[in-house]
């Protein structure tokens, strides 16, 4: 076992990872996505979700190596910090926060729009209300006090809840079979795919799949406090995402099959408009078909499963904030760690409140949605390049798990993760890449003003880092001038290029910038350090 980071309590089992990997994965996305992806994409979003789930799945193939090579809380901060030095590292680290920080706020909302079956007042109009707004406020400081008492109760807490999340969808699948789909809705109004190729693959971005499956990482996030994170890790990641993958896609497909004929009428797009179903999809579902009992069970999951997936959140961007502190990116303070709890007290704190924010200006689920998936995605997207690097700065690191189709995996899932991100379309992306931008240009103001507290990009790290910074532009200019059929009912793309060449330009263009990535990487001082610390452990494991 590879001892990084003092202080931190390694009490993670194999089952621990494994289910907070699934229980971030199995969280709102479950209970909202299945209904809009079937508005934006119609019988097609079945197909949405297996490709969903198959680019993502080459992303985690990844991070299954770093994971078991490098294994470290916080690792989506800090593997970027080996391969390119501070700057890279900043900005992946900073778009972690975005999108780290702003999952417990979607899965506070979603519980509240549930509980608007029953207090209508907290949800009016598609947005909560003032007293929506404070509900999940409160549900997001239960998330902090679960987290604050310590990683041995929060995995106390959170295995067995996420296996009752397991449980209750293979449940809602099997209820819906037995009471009979509705074969007509799988071809009626447009057929399999009413809204195009472009409405099946706008769906995986902005529809909440991938924002479901990318909760896989947080084996990685919680590797620092793993038993044994080089066995564990990786195979907590395949097996998570690989229960997901089968779970949600069944779930859409009953959900299709289900919906009572009438509300779709003129066509799938319709069911934007049905409050009912919008507060609570699957579980109004379950009262049109006259299954009560299978709805109550659902209304007590719409609090439990979002505040299994909430909990484990506010734990990894507590991890991703104490990482940016031993990084030099923010204050040393963050990374102090509570003695009693073995927690990192002050970024936990610093994490709620960040959480707090995010409720503001997204008051709805599926708008704060959207840019989730991209700002995570675009964290996840940087693994591959940072593992083809170590592969050749850091060669002599044992890796448990060494994947021998990385040639191949890692440029194919960095061009995957920049379709998402293409897919998520101009409305979504100008707010996140804007928001990294401005992040980056404050850091680098605050780092010349007092380099003694936040550290300064050498020059090394910041020729390293201009790949990057091109790759986000190019990225919001494909948004901008892209053809703009992705994601209902438009994304404001000026169309210059047309659909699929669009893709065509952002497969070529993406697999430029992996290998630009890639030549620019280099053995960075943390970089020496880490190794360093890695055959330090084993030289005393050894003894």
């Amino acid at each position: 076992m590879v001892k990084l980071r003092s202080g931190l309590r390694q009490e993670l089992s194999f089952l621990d990872l494994t289910m907070s990997s699934l229980g971030a994965i199995i969280g709102s996305g479950w209970l909202f996505a299945a209904y809009t992806a079937a508005y934006i994409a119609g019988p097609s979003a079945i197909f949405s979700w297996l490709i969903g789930g198959g680019i993502v799945l080459l992303i985690a193939l990844v991070y299954a190596e770093l994971g078991s090579m490098i294994p470290e809380s916080g690792g989506v901060a800090r593997y970027t910090q080996y391969s390119h030095g501070h700057l890279t590292s900043f900005v992946v680290g900073w778009a972690a926060i975005i999108a780290y920080a702003s999952v417990p706020a979607v899965e506070a909302e979603a519980t509240v729009q549930y509980m608007s079956h029953f207090y209508p007042s907290l949800y009016v109009n598609g947005t909560l209300t003032v007293s929506g707004l404070t509900a999940a406020g409160l549900l997001i400081l239960l998330f902090f006090s679960i987290n604050f008492l310590g990683i041995r109760l929060f995995a106390r807490i959170n295995t067995p809840l996420t296996m009752w999340k397991v449980f209750l969808p293979t449940l809602t699948i099997i209820v819906l079979l037995i009471v009979g789909l509705h074969r007509v809705n799988f071809s009626r109004v447009g057929g399999v795919m009413p809204m195009g190729s472009s409405g099946m693959l706008g769906a995986v971005a902005s529809a909440g799949i991938v924002f479901s499956f990318l909760g896989f990482r947080q084996a990685v996030d919680l590797a620092g406090e793993a038993k044994n994170p080089q066995r564990d890790v990786p195979r907590a990641l395949v097996v998570s995402l690989g229960i997901g993958i089968v779970l949600y896609t069944m779930l859409q497909a009953v959900f299709i099959g289900s919906v009572p004929t009438r509300l779709i009428g003129s066509g799938w797009a319709n069911l934007i408009h049905n409050s009912q179903l919008a507060s609570g999809p699957f579980a109004e579902l379950a009262i049109l078909t006259g299954i009560s009992w299978l709805a109550a069970l659902l209304f007590v999951d719409a609090f439990l499963s979002p505040a299994g997936t909430g909990s484990i959140y506010l734990a990894s961007t507590t991890r991703v904030l104490d990482a940016l502190g031993r990084n030099g990116y923010l204050p040393k303070g963050l990374t102090k760690i509570n003695p009693k709890t073995g927690v990192p007290s002050i970024a936990l704190i610093v994490s709620a409140m960040v959480s707090l924010i995010f409720l503001a200006p997204f008051p709805a689920w599926q708008s704060l949605v959207a840019v989730i998936s991209g700002a995570t995605v675009f964290t996840y997207m940087v693994g591959p390049v940072s593992a083809a690097v170590f592969r050749h700065t850091m060669e002599e690191v044992h890796r448990p798990i060494r994947l021998t189709g990385l040639k191949w995996i890692a440029p194919s899932a960095f061009i995957g993760a920049s379709l998402i991100i293409y897919w998520d379309g101009w409305v979504a992306d100008e707010k996140l890449l804007g928001i990294i931008l401005a992040g980056v240009i404050l850091y680098l103001i605050v780092s010349s003003i007092v380099p003694q507290i936040i550290a300064k990009p050498s020059w090394q790290s910041f020729k390293s880092s201009v790949w990057i910074f091109l790759y986000l532009f190019f990225m919001l200019a494909m948004s901008y001038y892209g053809s703009g059929v992705f994601k209902a009912p438009a994304n404001h793309g000026r169309g210059f290029i047309p659909y699929p060449w669009d893709l065509v330009v952002i497969a070529a263009g993406s697999l430029g910038f992996y290998y630009w990535g890639v030549a620019s990487g280099y053995r960075s001082r943390a970089a020496t350090e880490i190794v360093e610390a890695i055959n330090e452990s084993r030289e005393t494991e050894a003894v």
